[in-house]
């Protein structure tokens, strides 16, 4: 079961999974190229999606399997996506948490409703700022967007806020993470629709309701791209949904494997 975190996560926000289904599977988490211990490149061109397929294509194959369960968040839902289409018969099912199908995001950042919400991903593309105004105050703005964003705050402890600031905070990381935004801007952005296939992998998407930055009706008609889809919304539940409301988050994942 391989897990791929988003923005401004790491390994660390899939803690409560890790625990859940490590005594039934071979549980890997890992830092995205660029986060917390993994390699920083500093070439924005490192950050392509096609990269990042290939990284995941590579840690499967060099642990020595050949495919996996994918479990993916945000960010790490935007790679699996695209790597489902690009090696499908290396994911035996695939589960994706807030984060829309890649047809759905181009399709709602096309409407005024959620090119505000985006605002960020524009944001982003301005060099050093970004950067500049995240560090501020100890990285007070990661800790921040967890706790402003989740409607249960407790799920965010001290510690939790201080390990991610921590995990933000080694060097070349936070450029390296925000230039995801930059690399991949085109391909997020881009007004050509790309014709997406029928997807033929068991697929569950699971969704916090109160989402401030992608709207629950980034979900509606995800069926006309994937055959065999099951969707579970939960209410009262931020973008941090499988940290925010990790119990049922791994009862979904229980029932639907």
């Amino acid at each position: 079961m391989l897990m791929l975190h988003g923005f401004p996560e790491f390994w660390y926000s899939w803690r409560h999974q890790i625990r859940e289904f490590a005594a039934d599977y071979r549980v890997v988490a890992v830092d995205l190229r660029g986060y917390n211990d993994s390699d920083k490149p500093k070439d924005v061109e490192a950050y392509a999606m096609s990269e990042l397929i290939a990284d995941v294509k590579g840690i499967i194959s060099g642990l020595g399997y050949e495919d996996c369960i994918l479990v993916a968040h945000d960010w790490g839902g935007a790679i699996a996506w695209n790597f489902a289409y690009a090696y499908p018969a290396m994911v035996e099912k695939l589960i994706v948490l807030n984060l829309p199908h890649p047809a759905k995001l181009a399709a709602g950042l096309k409407t005024p409703q959620q090119l505000f919400k985006s605002w960020y991903i524009f944001f982003f593309q301005i060099p050093f700022l970004p950067e500049f105004l995240i560090q501020l105050n100890d990285y007070n703005a990661i800790a921040w967007a967890f706790s402003s964003m989740a409607i249960n705050k407790s799920a965010f402890t001290p510690e939790d806020l201080a390990t991610f600031k921590n995990a933000i905070a080694q060097p070349g990381s936070l450029t390296a993470m925000i230039n995801y935004y930059r690399c991949n801007f085109k391909l997020i952005a881009d007004k050509n629709e790309k014709v997406w296939g029928i997807l033929d992998i068991p697929t569950l998407m699971i969704w916090g309701e109160k989402d401030i930055a992608l709207g629950k009706e980034l979900t509606y008609g995800t069926d006309a791209y994937v055959r065999d889809l099951q969707i579970k919304y939960i209410p009262n539940c931020s973008h941090w949904v499988q940290q925010e409301q990790p119990v049922l988050v791994n009862q979904y994942m229980r029932e639907f494997l």
